[in-house]
């Protein structure tokens, strides 16, 4: 049974005019980053530093570079940032011998939260942040005066204006924030060299990026504060105008400034380690897919010395399964999943002309509506939606528009505002909503709130009757804590995982949506965001929590993350009975329940049970139990089943978009030995989990199972969450070779003038004279290679007609010779562990064609075709026959 309805076909996504004719990969040009495992390990003059023998052994074999940045952190991370001159120098670096790997270097940009608002002290009705601490059990630990005391947490974002109040008001030891350091200076934008300074204050009120909103062509000046709204979390002080309190208050925070616009991850958590921090947490990253970046081994490598690491698991829940974000994919990281608070602060407008009680309203601007917007044009639509209409609780009503517009100005803060005004200095829209609850739409363009579909029909039966009706929205006041109508729900934009390689992502869920905390003064001092990015500080709180009680050791640490999911609490896919659990794929384990985690005297040896795909199946599952109590146990095994994820659709190569298909097709589960056991204190039990994938399934659609294997004694609960993939990850396609986005099928190359190539032409390569390929990842791939190829070249490859390549092996997927005994004549490009594209954004892969390979050789006049090839997930890079490939229209270069 099918749960939620998969998208209807339709017709193509996006023009191809949209495409720019440029270079657009995720990772930046010729810039590598080289990891050396030991010194010793390089033939050099062992008086030669560890950099330096590097060096050394690169020079000697020929190979050209610059160095841009070394690290030094024995036992973390020793390498260097290389820019290299040629690309296909990665195999002979990697054969150096000492070398452990080379990665690509990845750009990350600065934290967005999915909404934000700033409030007053005047706003009533806001959340108190006791609503989350409630329902995760934080409350009762600050009730025991467990408050974080001692614990050391780094932060790594936007900085931190400690000069917030309820921040400590200053900065060093003695403060709050005790310490820290800016990595990057006010004006770093990822291209530019960092000018790093000691103080990592972030009163951005003058710094920040330009991006469209997407209920507006506006382009509004959007501040990114989330430093100091992530430190708030964590730490704010009682006491304040709001009632709120961070979740580990008596902490030790350290702000690590890695934004201007992309971050220098690797540095912060290296500075952050050497700095004794317990903790480190980042609500950063990007899609990725893979837990191979090198912040994300970083950051893994981290947590499994004895560090607990929180990290963001993305707001991409739009964009469907196996998207997950680096660096959250760090194997012994958190990766934090979000829920939504269970009330949303809101605001209501008062009516006058006829009786009617204040209306509730939900802003979709981040600074609220109240805007002059000269020049408007008034226009009332008085139609009123059937009952039938106003009934319905799935779709929006018809656009019911009591005041629309047709141009703006600037956004302003001026209030009191009343609809209608004459002056016309006001104008905006009331977009009635069915339903009990308010939801994001795109309006298009207009200013909007919206209201409630009873208060709509009122308000448009009143004005089209003749009643002076009017609505007045005040600035402060008129507050009102409204229930979220997904309240304690995973929040809709979290990431689905898992990773390409099939790991646990995310790890738990904490609450995010619809927090109040801190922003820098210049800004408003308070403000409320959602996003993961807000779900990852709770986590690291509640982490200095738990160390806070058992101590702060390696081991500890270690266990946190365990301890967290094995007490968390399971989240439905809905609020209604009877519908099936949320996949673990977007809940990880469940909402954390950090008293539990402390207090819990059952302890599980595992707690992620991971069953692979059909072709690897690695089941049954073995865990331990053991009481840690003082008293003797009778134990009871059960399992719940969650909603298994449908990626693909049937019959389709393209994902499932959020929130994705869930069906009741269930994993089934036995316990060798039988499902209950006795335990005295101090004892274990090996318990033998027997788990089926879901039968009958269609494979084709990749489907996701997951659900909970439970431990219980009395009121003394805990499970280990498991997840399996029912059918084979090399059987799944990672180019897209349809027509689905575009309306022209893909790969293909774009001539000079943005049209799809279908014979050979001749490019001069001067001005805009050159081809772009044009290609999508329909799932993520291990490696992806353009090379040139001679223009006679005949094969088929597996995607110009599937299934007629003729398979020949070639030696790694780093070196050239040749593919289906075609030679290459040169690489134009690779890259390792590509993620899958995203239709939501439309982040394509594009290359525009220089006259130049790799290297930077010339590439000689003549005729040449493109070969494309990309190897599936789990397949083997030495057998050709596990790549899909493609070949391109003849190109001529008449340079």
């Amino acid at each position: 049974m099918v749960l939620f309805a998969r998208r209807p076909p339709g017709p193509p996504r996006h023009p191809l005019s949209n495409v720019q004719r440029v270079t657009n990969l995720a990772t930046v040009s010729n810039k590598f980053i080289v990891e050396v495992a030991d010194a010793s390990d390089i033939p050099s003059k062992r008086a030669l530093s560890t950099h330096e023998q590097l060096y050394q052994a690169l020079r000697e074999r020929k190979i050209s570079f610059e160095v841009n940045k070394e690290y030094d952190a024995p036992g973390l991370f020793v390498g260097a940032a290389l820019t290299l001159t040629d690309t296909q120098d990665v195999a002979n670096i990697l054969n150096t011998e000492g070398v452990v790997a080379i990665r690509p270097v990845r750009t990350y940009g600065r934290p967005v939260p999915v909404s934000s608002k700033k409030v007053s002290p005047g706003d009533a009705g806001l959340p108190d942040s006791e609503s989350t601490h409630i329902t995760t059990g934080v409350s009762k630990l600050h009730s025991q005066g467990i408050t974080g005391k001692g614990v050391k947490i780094g932060i790594l974002d936007t900085g931190t204006d400690y000069t917030h109040p309820s921040l400590g008001g200053g900065f060093g030891p003695g403060f709050k924030v005790a310490g820290g350091f800016d990595l990057v200076g006010d004006n770093y934008d990822g291209s530019n060299t960092p000018v790093p300074d000691p103080d990592p204050l972030d009163q951005c009120a003058g710094h920040g990026s330009y991006y469209n909103l997407p209920t507006s062509p506006l382009f509004i000046r959007q501040f990114f504060w989330a430093g100091t709204h992530v430190a708030g979390i964590i730490g704010a002080n009682p006491g304040n105008e709001f009632n709120i309190s961070g979740v580990a208050y008596d902490a030790s925070l350290y702000s690590y400034r890695i934004f201007g616009c992309t971050g220098i991850i690797v540095d912060g958590l290296i500075m952050g380690v050497q700095a004794g921090m317990d903790i480190l947490t980042m609500s950063l990253g990007g899609s990725d897919g893979w837990t191979e970046g090198t912040g994300t081994v970083v950051s893994s490598r981290i947590a499994a010395s004895g560090k607990v690491v929180t990290i963001a698991a993305g707001n991409d829940g739009a964009s469907g399964a196996f998207f997950t974000s680096g660096p959250g994919n760090a194997i012994d990281a958190i990766s934090v999943a979000s829920s939504d608070n269970t009330v949303i602060p809101l605001q209501s407008l008062t009516v006058s002309g006829a009786t009617h009680d204040p209306i509730v309203y939900y802003d979709v601007r981040l600074n609220n509506l109240y805007c002059s917007l000269r020049g408007s044009d008034h226009q009332v639509n008085t139609d009123v939606p059937s009952a039938g209409e106003r009934d319905s609780t799935s779709v929006l009503l018809p656009r019911t528009t009591l005041l629309s517009l047709t141009t703006h100005a600037t956004l302003c803060p001026t209030l009191p505002r009343t609809w209608p005004d004459s002056s016309s200095s006001f104008a905006g829209e009331l977009a009635p909503f069915n339903g009990n609850g308010f939801s994001a739409i795109s309006v298009g363009d207009f200013n909007a709130v919206l209201i409630q579909a009873d208060d709509g029909v009122f308000l448009a039966e009143q004005y089209a009757a003749g009643a002076p009706i009017a609505v007045t929205f005040p600035q402060t006041g008129g507050g009102v804590q409204f229930p979220a109508p997904t309240g304690g729900l995973v929040s809709t934009f979290t990431t689905y995982g898992p990773t390409n390689d099939f790991y646990f992502k995310p790890a738990i869920t904490a609450p995010g949506g619809n927090i109040l905390s801190t922003l820098p003064v210049p800004l408003g001092s308070w403000g409320l965001e959602s996003g993961t990015s807000m779900a990852t500080p709770f986590m690291a709180g509640s982490s200095a929590l738990l160390l806070s009680v058992k101590g702060r050791t390696p081991a500890v640490a270690k266990s946190a993350r365990g301890l967290f999911q094995a007490t968390a609490a399971t989240i439905g896919s809905t609020l209604t009975d009877g519908d099936p659990l949320q996949t673990a794929t977007q809940q990880g384990a469940g909402l954390v329940q950090v008293f539990d985690a402390i207090f819990g005297t059952t302890l599980l040896s595992k707690t992620e049970l991971i069953l692979n795909d059909t072709a690897h199946f690695a089941g049954p599952q073995k865990f331990t139990v053991t009481n840690t109590g003082k008293t003797a146990k009778v134990y009871t095994l059960s399992h719940t089943p969650a909603g298994t994820v449908v990626t693909d659709d049937a019959g389709s190569i393209q994902p499932n978009l959020g929130p994705v298909p869930l069906t009741t097709d269930f994993a089934t589960v036995t316990f060798s030995g039988g499902n209950k056991f006795t335990l005295a204190p101090g004892q274990s039990h090996e318990v033998t989990a027997n788990i089926k994938p879901p039968q009958g399934v269609d494979a084709t659609t990749f489907p996701v199972y997951s659900g909970f294997i439970h431990v219980t004694s009395g009121n003394d609960s805990v499970h280990a969450t498991y997840l399996g993939l029912a059918a084979s990850l090399k059987d799944k396609q990672v180019i897209d070779n349809t027509d689905f986005i575009f309306g022209f099928t893909l790969p293909l190359i774009l001539d000079a003038s943005g049209n799809p190539q279908n014979a050979s032409v001749n490019y001069t390569f001067v001005g805009t004279d050159a081809p772009t390929i044009l290609w999508r990842q329909a799932f993520g791939t291990p490696v992806l290679r353009l090379d040139l190829v001679p223009a006679n070249t005949t094969f088929t490859g597996t995607l110009n007609a599937r299934g007629n390549g003729e398979p020949n092996s070639f030696a790694t997927p780093h070196k050239g010779g040749s593919f289906a005994k075609v030679p290459v004549l040169g690489t134009l490009l690779e890259i390792d562990w590509l993620s899958r594209n995203d239709e939501i954004n439309l982040l394509d892969n594009t290359l525009l064609l220089e006259n130049a390979f790799a290297n930077g050789t010339t590439i000689p006049n003549g005729s040449y075709k493109v070969l494309l090839r990309s190897l599936r997930v789990t397949g083997d890079a030495t057998n050709e026959a596990d790549y899909e490939s493609w070949l391109s229209p003849i190109i001529g270069v008449a340079a």
